[in-house]
């Protein structure tokens, strides 16, 4: 990494110097020639960079000659900051006049001393950087052409890297495994299975393949995955399981506490549990957890991958599945994909032969093959790809430790260019398995100077994200996740990735562990600590690396500190680092910052989210060069610093989550360079506070390179609506992404219908945004604006007192709306359904999730000149059809109604795949679906939508508080082949549920509760003598018209459980032995009859 960050920093010293701004600097101070002569010496050693980097592996010489130089250029970068800090906190005191034309504020002596130190500091360096010079002559050092990154290959424009689904080669091994996994014969409930390999061989991505094939999701009733990696904590272990079972952390648990939840989440279920990159050989440690899973049901299987045939013996109760590598033309047809653009695989035949020597060498390791593919993917010419496989790539030794494949990913490392070396080995600091944040690497990047463009167009955060994904398309990331949008937010590391970047990085960074004091020293520019009590220990040592720039912890949100962190100890991290730029000590409750933070001069990242600190020092304006400032979850936090303004660097202001802030500072609004500002909160007593210290909404006014999301807090405390309104200037925010606008009434009755609607309509956000949540907004309509949102995909209203609402339903983007305790509400549509619907338009187009909750006096979705459609209670077509046909939506896939009771029409939703959730609600709209004619134009609904029953493909019913079923319609029954899961629930008038065994033959939970006129079983006249339902679960209680269990019930072969409660006819007939229904249920794994809930 040396020689990258040599490069980097040689060109940035450059450019620096070369800039109209050091120029003037130079002549101020009178240092002009002397940083001349600087830029003249840092140009001729740069020239011979390329020629050291590639010497440096042969010649120990050389390589000290780049280690001293590199100590020098951080020096030397060090003071162009300096000076540049200097000057900006000059401009930034006399209100950002040139500094030539202010010299005079400050004293002659106060600039004589400054004059002198960075005279004297330049001197020093120039002499080091003179000998360095003469000693490139020495060691015969020739000038090279300076490195131009120049794509001659154009990068797919979709960064289409391999996505899991798209593994090669692996068929015979997923069916190996999933046949493994499915096998009911062995003799213990829990099952131990190990695949084995080599690490790169595609153990983790062939076993993902597997946990997520339909086949297995229906088999396993519960799904979990660990990555345990190197260390084996049963507690830990344990703590990730209840995660991954539950979606939730376990908090401040004792041993005996975690055993106890695992259990409950285990016991009596068929699991399957992935342990990923197992290493621990221990047989005592892997068996206490091993007690700890032989809760579930027969079929259970716990799957490990390992590199270690040790560990496979240890923990298989199978024999180990050995995975092997991939064939020769399986391989060929995986470095095509990584090589080629998609579609070009056969227009250069002649690269072929020399391809397949290359993958020869890779032996089948599919890591190896896709980094050596990226590599290629720029090389067009046989001459290219020949220089590759004859000259670079060595053979690749299989070695049991996965070793091997080292130097195959640092030949991939050689080849990148010099700015993505050094981007990527800066990733050393993070854990093996660490979910990276892309924001928070990118802010770290651009804090330590990785990131600079000559483009002044283009922001630096989008350069830095295409290195992100260039990183990511040459597969040195992985396991990347997307948000709502379909950006990337997170990705990880493969272990050997994670291995290749230590190799590389390890005199400049260090993830301090238990051998800290072996890298931690006066070399080191960048530290990493796993959790507070690992610094702890190691304060002593920290000592020696007073040079450091980045200082991070790395643990996850949800792990406390074990204990608060003292003023003293800050200060004291202060005072020994004072050349930080990146500074993150998340979750470590700090209650105060220290006033010395102002001596971090060359501060750019900071990070004390989830702090207790109430209020930041004065002296924290002082820090000049902060980019980023993280204060989520700071939830005593009162006010932000006063002068806010000077902050003249500031881009990123996180703030979310500090629920005590009670104004936004003035001054706010002249950080135009802006981009995150989560959070603005509008002062519930802006009258009072002086104009100085309380912003308004014309804070915002300017601030128009906001990006992402941004939330409003607390606007019905602005009193003058339209003016402030307009001065938010929101329409020219055209980077926004999601806006949240809140109008808090909790503590203000003093609602003023009128000033809403004026704030609303002059609150109009840009056409670009996708996002909008609306609460608490009181006024009786919504502002026409609302259908020119041409790209909003999400709309959510929350509590508002509207009648009805603009025309929503030819925005062409909405996927998913949400209308929440809006109690006015009377019709969702201010049009009349002739109005609405035409031939020549699609009823919401994109619309796949819809929730409406909480608004009881909503009657119909358009106006009640549809009353007939509404109080038609017959199923019948033909009758629906003489009154009007009813528009459905065309890719509905989610409908969940709960509280709206007057509810009788709305649009048709035959094609909802995910739950149908009625809670409170009529049944008639359920009806009309049923009833709809399918003989309609089909021309935008999804092909395989098309022909299908109303209904067909849905998975799950939720029926809950229904007053007006008297029994489930048979066509509905017929439909339903898709549910896998039919609850129904306090249904006070359900009296029958027809044949549902016969016609529900995807049923897999059966859970009926509180019906008390319900007979579920009075028209089932299927003996079930062909009874192949998968039904598994039934749960039935407090249902008393239940006499008697069915016949078919005894046939049901996959059922695992049947609880049943309150139902006194089936007390006895079900007590073991000798009921007379307990034939039909003896093979029942799981039986229990309860007497209350």
């Amino acid at each position: 990494m040396a020689e990258a960050i040599l490069l980097d920093l040689a060109r940035k010293i450059i450019e620096r110097l070369g800039s109209m701004a050091f120029e003037e600097i130079g002549s101020i101070w009178g240092v002009k020639d002397e940083l001349q002569k600087l830029k003249d010496i840092v140009s001729t050693i740069q020239a011979v960079l390329q020629d050291a980097e590639e010497k440096q592996d042969m010649n120990h010489q050389v390589r000290n000659w780049l280690m001293k130089l590199r100590d020098v250029a951080y020096d030397a970068d060090d003071v162009l900051s300096d000076f540049f800090t200097e000057d900006l906190r000059r401009r930034v005191m006399c209100g950002g006049k040139m500094a030539k034309k202010v010299r005079t504020f400050f004293s002659s002596s106060n600039q004589l001393v400054f004059r002198f130190k960075m005279a004297h500091k330049i001197k020093a360096i120039k002499e080091k950087l003179d000998a360095i010079a003469n000693d490139k002559n020495k060691l015969h050092l020739v000038e090279r052409p300076l490195e131009t990154w120049v794509v001659t290959r154009e990068r797919d424009q979709t960064y289409s890297f391999i996505h899991e689904e798209e593994v090669i080669g692996r068929e015979d091994e997923k069916k190996t495994i999933i046949d493994m996994l499915l096998d009911i014969n062995e003799k213990e409930n829990v099952s131990f299975i190990s695949i084995v390999g080599i690490g790169g061989l595609g153990k983790t991505t062939l076993i993902q393949y597997v946990y997520n094939d339909e086949e297995v999701k229906s088999y396993f009733e519960l799904k979990m995955w660990v990555c345990v990696s190197d260390v084996f904590d049963v507690k830990t272990i344990i703590e990730k399981i209840i995660e991954s079972a539950t979606g939730t952390k376990p908090e401040n648990l004792e041993i005996q506490q975690v055993q106890n939840k695992l259990r409950e989440h285990l016991n009596q279920k068929k699991y399957l549990l992935v342990l990923d990159d197992v290493w621990n050989d221990d047989n005592e440690r892997w068996c206490n957890l091993k007690r700890l899973l032989m809760g579930g049901l027969k079929g259970s299987k716990v799957v490990i991958t390992t590199r270690t045939k040790l560990v496979a013996e240890i923990t298989s109760t199978i024999s180990p599945f050995f995975l092997k590598g991939l064939s020769k033309n399986q391989s060929w047809s995986l470095l095509k994909q990584m090589a080629f653009k998609k579609g070009q695989e056969t227009i250069h035949p002649n690269l072929e032969e020399i391809g397949m020597h290359i993958v020869e060498k890779c032996c089948g390791v599919p890591l190896a093959i896709k980094t050596i593919g990226r590599i290629l993917y720029f090389k067009e010419t046989e001459d290219e790809w020949s220089y590759i496989k004859d000259k670079e790539l060595i053979d690749l030794t299989q070695g049991q430790n996965g070793n091997g494949i080292l130097p195959i990913l640092k030949l991939s490392y050689d080849h990148l260019p010099s700015h993505l070396k050094c981007c990527f080995a800066y990733c050393s600091l993070f854990p093996k398995d660490h979910e990276i944040s892309k924001l928070k690497l990118i802010r770290l990047w651009i804090a330590q100077g990785f990131i600079r463009s000559s483009d002044k167009k283009l922001q630096l955060e989008d350069v830095a994200n295409e290195y992100c994904m260039d990183l990511l398309w040459r597969s040195f990331f992985q396991d990347a996740k997307e948000d709502n949008w379909g950006n990337i937010i997170s990705f990880k590391m493969h272990d050997l990735i994670h291995d290749l970047a230590q190799s590389v990085s390890r005199i400049e960074c260090t993830f301090v562990d238990s051998n800290a004091k072996d890298y931690v020293n006066e070399k080191v520019r960048h530290l990493s600590f796993p959790s507070y009590n690992v610094f702890e220990k190691n304060l002593n040592l920290l000592v020696k690396a007073r040079k450091v720039r980045t200082f991070i912890f790395t643990f996850e949100s949800q792990v406390p500190p074990q204990k608060m962190v003292e003023e003293s100890t800050l200060i004291r991290l202060i005072s020994n680092f004072r050349c930080l730029r990146a500074v993150d000590l998340h979750d470590l409750k700090i209650v105060k910052v220290p006033d010395s933070i102002d001596k971090l001069t060359y501060l750019k990242y900071l990070d004390l989210s989830k702090s207790d600190i109430e209020v930041l020092p004065s002296s924290f304006i002082r820090l000049l060069n902060l980019q980023t400032i993280k204060l989520t979850g700071c939830r005593k936090l009162k006010e932000l610093p006063r002068d806010i303004q000077k902050l003249v660097n500031l881009k990123h202001l996180e703030i979310d989550g500090c629920k005590s802030l009670t104004h936004m500072p003035c001054g706010l609004g002249q950080l135009t360079s802006l981009q995150t500002l989560l959070l603005f909160v509008v002062s519930k007593e802006l009258a009072a506070f002086s104009s100085k210290r309380c912003g308004g909404l014309v804070e915002l006014n300017k601030l128009n390179n906001l990006r992402g999301e941004l939330c409003i807090k607390n606007l019905a405390w602005v009193k003058d609506a339209t003016s402030e309104a307009k001065a938010a200037n929101l329409k020219e925010k055209q980077h926004l992404r999601e806006l949240e606008l809140s109008w808090d009434w909790e503590h203000n009755d003093g609602a003023d219908v009128c000033n809403d609607e004026n704030l609303l309509d002059n609150l109009q956000p840009h056409h670009t945004l996708k996002k909008l949540y609306v609460e608490g907004y009181r006024g009786v309509r919504f502002p026409t604006w609302l259908p020119s949102l041409t790209s909003i995909v999400k709309l959510k209203i929350l509590g508002s007192m509207c009648q009805h609402l603009p025309p929503l339903h030819q925005l062409p983007s909405l996927r998913n709306l949400n209308l929440r305790r809006m109690i006015a509400l009377e019709y969702i549509s201010d049009k009349e359904i002739t109005d609405e619907v035409s031939a020549s338009t699609t009823f919401f187009p994109s619309l796949e999730s819809l929730m409406l909750w909480s608004c009881p006096n909503l009657k119909g979705w358009w106006r009640r000149d549809i009353v007939d459609v509404a109080t038609t209670t017959s199923t019948s077509s033909d009758q629906y059809q003489q009154h009007i046909s009813l528009p459905y939506f065309p890719r509905l896939s989610y409908l969940c109604i709960v509280d709206c009771s007057n509810l009788t029409c709305m649009p048709l939703f035959p094609y909802l795949e995910e739950p149908l959730i009625l809670h409170i609600a009529s049944f008639k709209p359920l009806q009309q679906t049923l009833a709809m004619t399918m003989n309609m134009s089909t021309s935008s609904l999804p092909s395989s939508s098309s022909s299908s029953p109303p209904l067909s493909k849905l998975k799950s019913l939720f029926l809950y508080q229904i007053q007006d079923v008297e029994s489930l319609p048979e066509e509905l029954m017929q439909n339903l082949t898709s549910v896998e899961h039919l609850q129904i629930s306090k249904c006070p008038h359900l009296k029958s549920v027809p044949r549902f065994i016969q016609h529900l033959t995807s049923l897999k939970e059966l859970d009926i509760k509180d019906c008390e006129e319900l007979d579920l079983f009075s028209e089932d006249s299927h003996d079930g003598t062909q009874c192949v339902s998968p039904l598994q679960n039934i749960h039935i209680s407090n249902v008393p018209r239940l006499v008697t269990l069915p016949k078919w019930i005894g046939n049901l072969t996959s059922l695992q459980e049947l609880i049943i409660s309150k139902c006194p006819h089936l007390k006895e007939r079900c007590q073991e032995g000798i009921g007379e229904d307990w034939p039909k249920i003896a093979h029942i794994p799981i039986f229990r009859y309860y007497d209350q809930d």
